[in-house]
């Protein structure tokens, strides 16, 4: 029987990227929930096999003003519960830490462009995160980070932030940096007007150049890392 995973997305650009085409070889049934313009929506897990939770402009302590945000902590509450495999990337990393219980807030700088990650000892068994190399290149976008919450294994930081990847579980795995872009989509994120906002109020500390400059330096191999990684991933809800 086909597998059916679910899909939380929070704005228009932020999409599954290079997870799309891997989940689609791999023969899953995608079903997306598009909160930017169903902000009441209330997604069930029933038949579905895994849930992604993509990124977002928001942050997590914000459901007064996105209130969907707390329906989505509630579904990853209730997806672990049910032993389902979860991937948050960037927003949904830190949904997922929320969810957990860790703090969520302002790390008081922000990471726009490409930077340094290094894995953790941990990394090296886990099943996922065993392919970076001791330091990695990749593409970032956020201005927030989080707690590790009890029983949380930490996979992954980087200079200006600690907590860049972690799983729980067996197969809970949250991840603060965009493994999922390509070049396509970080030439659409810098042309967004509220991203270009972003960038122009850090008043000349983010270039975008510079990021399109860096991007052609290590896209291939933010690539491969997808590939491999998510690839893995997949793995982890096909035999879940």
């Amino acid at each position: 029987m086909m597998k059916r995973l679910v899909v939380l997305q929070h704005v228009p650009h932020e999409e599954l990227g290079t997870l799309n085409s891997l989940l689609r070889t791999a023969g899953f049934a995608i079903d997306t929930v598009n909160f930017w313009c169903e902000p009441g929506a209330h997604p069930s897990l029933e038949s579905y096999q895994g849930l992604i939770v993509l990124g977002g402009p928001m942050g997590v302590y914000e459901a007064d003003k996105y209130p969907h945000l707390a329906t989505e902590k509630t579904l990853i509450e209730c997806a672990v519960k049910k032993n389902l495999p979860v991937l948050g990337i960037c927003l949904g990393a830190q949904l997922i830490a929320g969810a957990l219980g860790a703090r969520v807030y302002p790390s008081g700088v922000k990471e726009i462009g490409w930077y340094d990650l290094a894995p953790t000892a941990d990394s090296k068994n886990d099943p996922l995160f065993h392919h970076l190399s001791a330091t990695e290149k990749v593409f970032q976008w956020h201005g927030d980070t989080f707690d590790l919450s009890n029983g949380a294994v930490h996979l992954a930081s980087s200079p200006l932030c600690t907590n860049q990847a972690f799983r729980y579980g067996r197969n809970v795995y949250a991840l603060q940096f965009h493994l999922e872009v390509d070049t396509k989509m970080i030439d659409a994120w810098l042309a967004v007007p509220q991203n270009r906002d972003e960038i122009a109020a850090l008043e000349g500390s983010v270039d975008p150049m510079t990021i399109r400059a860096d991007t052609r330096r290590y896209i291939a191999r933010l690539e491969n890392l997808s590939g491999a990684i998510f690839g893995d991933f997949i793995r982890v809800v096909e035999t879940s």
